[in-house]
C-alpha cells in the first residue's frame, strides 16, 4: 500500500497570482525557501516624543486640601438656606405678634384695673342727678380711691354712637347715667364696702372690670399660647427639610466620606463637619429670616405712627394697639433665630451618625 503524499516544509510553494509580495517567504536563487525580513513596525521606533495634555480636558478632585466637605455654594445648600430663611422669618412674625398682644393685653388690663364704673339707672320720678352726686360722693370716700368723675347724659350717650349711631334722640330712653371712679397708683381699694354703700342708692351698681381684666387674659393667652404652638411646629418643619438636606449631602459626598474612612477618620469627625456646615447656614438663614420679621414690624410701627391722628388709624390702634415690638420682642426673634439654627446643627448631626451606623451594619 502505497503511503499519503506528505508535503516538504522545504518544497517551494507554487507560484500565486499575489503581486504585492505578501507571501511571509522568500525563495532564493537556488530555490530554496527562507523567511522573508519583517517590514520595521511604527509602534515603538523613532525617536520619543512629548505629549501635552490640556488640563481643562482632566477632571478635577473632589477634595483638595482647604475644600469644606460639605459644600456650601451649591444649589441645594442655597435652596436649604432659604427654607430656613423664610421658616426663621414665619416662627418670628408669630412670635412677635404675641408679644405684641401680650404687652398690649397687659397695658388693657392695667389701665382698666386702675378703673372702675358705677352706674345707675333712671327710674320714674327720682332725681338721677342726685343720685349720680351721692355715688361720686361715696366713692371718693372710699380709702386708695384717687377721684370719681360723673359723666353727663350727653357724654353716657356719645358712648353709645359706635353701637346706635350719631344724631340720634336718647332723650325717651332709659340711658344709665356713669361715674368712672379712678383709683391711685398702687391701691387696692375695699371695693365691698363700697359695694355695702352703693346699696341704699336706688338702681346703683358697682362694676370693678374683673370680668373684662379675665377675658382679656384669657385671651391674650391663648394667642400666645398659638404663637408658641406655631413657633414649635416651625422648629419641627425645619428640622425634617435638614434631615432631608442631610441624607441627600451624604448621597452626594459618600466617595468622600468612604476615603475619610479609609484614612482613619472616625464617625464622630465626619458628623462634626456636616454639623458646623449646617450650623452655618443656619445662622445664616436665621439671620436673614428675623432681620426680615424686624423689618417687617419696624414698616408696620412707621404705618401705625403715620395713621395713628386718623380715624383708621384710632380703631386700629383700638383693636390692636401699636405694633412695636420693644426690646422684649427683638430679642424673642434673636433666640428663635439661634433655636433654628441650634435645631439645623443637631438634627444634621444625629441624621449623619445614623446614616453612618446603618452602613458600617
Amino acid at each position: 500500500m502505497r503511503p499519503p503524499h506528505r508535503p516538504d516544509p522545504f518544497e517551494p510553494d507554487p507560484p500565486d497570482d499575489d503581486p504585492d509580495g505578501d507571501d511571509p517567504f522568500e525563495h532564493g536563487p537556488s530555490g530554496g525557501a527562507r523567511f522573508a525580513e519583517p517590514a520595521p513596525l511604527e509602534i515603538g521606533h523613532g525617536p520619543p516624543r512629548a505629549t501635552v495634555i490640556d488640563p481643562s480636558s482632566v477632571a478635577a478632585p473632589s477634595l483638595t486640601r482647604d475644600a469644606p466637605l460639605v459644600p456650601v455654594d451649591s444649589a441645594a445648600s442655597r435652596a436649604l438656606m432659604a427654607v430656613i430663611a423664610i421658616l426663621t422669618f414665619l416662627a418670628a412674625l408669630s412670635a412677635g405678634a404675641a408679644e405684641i398682644v401680650a404687652a398690649n393685653s397687659a397695658a388693657w388690663r392695667a389701665s382698666v384695673a386702675r378703673e372702675a364704673t358705677i352706674q345707675i339707672r333712671p327710674r320714674p320720678q327720682v332725681d338721677v342727678e342726685a343720685l349720680v352726686a351721692e355715688a361720686a360722693a361715696l366713692a371718693r370716700a372710699t380709702p386708695g380711691v384717687g377721684d370719681a368723675e360723673p359723666y353727663s347724659a350727653e357724654r353716657s350717650a356719645q358712648l353709645l354712637e359706635p353701637w346706635l349711631g350719631a344724631g340720634l334722640d336718647l332723650g325717651e330712653l332709659p340711658v344709665p347715667r356713669l361715674v368712672v371712679v379712678r383709683l391711685e397708683p398702687g391701691a387696692e381699694p375695699d371695693f365691698s364696702a363700697l359695694r355695702a354703700a352703693l346699696a341704699g342708692i336706688p338702681g346703683a351698681s358697682l362694676d370693678d372690670h374683673g370680668q373684662w381684666i379675665a377675658r382679656l387674659s384669657a385671651m391674650a393667652n391663648t394667642v400666645v399660647a398659638i404663637g408658641v404652638a406655631l413657633v414649635v411646629l416651625v422648629l419641627a418643619a425645619a428640622g425634617l427639610a435638614v434631615a432631608f438636606a442631610t441624607r441627600g449631602a451624604m448621597a452626594g459626598n459618600r466617595d468622600i466620606v468612604e476615603v475619610l474612612h479609609y484614612v482613619g477618620a472616625d464617625d464622630a469627625f465626619i458628623a462634626r463637619e456636616f454639623q458646623n456646615r449646617f450650623l452655618r447656614m443656619g445662622l445664616k438663614g436665621g439671620a436673614v429670616g428675623g432681620g426680615l420679621a424686624v423689618a417687617l414690624f419696624a414698616l408696620f410701627g412707621w404705618l401705625s405712627e403715620r395713621w395713628r391722628a386718623s380715624p383708621a388709624g384710632d380703631q386700629i390702634e383700638a383693636l390692636f394697639g401699636g405694633f412695636e415690638v420693644g426690646w422684649r420682642g427683638a430679642a424673642v426673634i434673636v433666640v428663635i433665630a439661634l433655636c433654628v439654627s441650634g435645631v439645623t446643627a443637631l438634627v444634621s448631626g444625629v441624621s449623619v451618625r445614623r446614616i453612618l451606623a446603618g452602613d458600617s451594619e
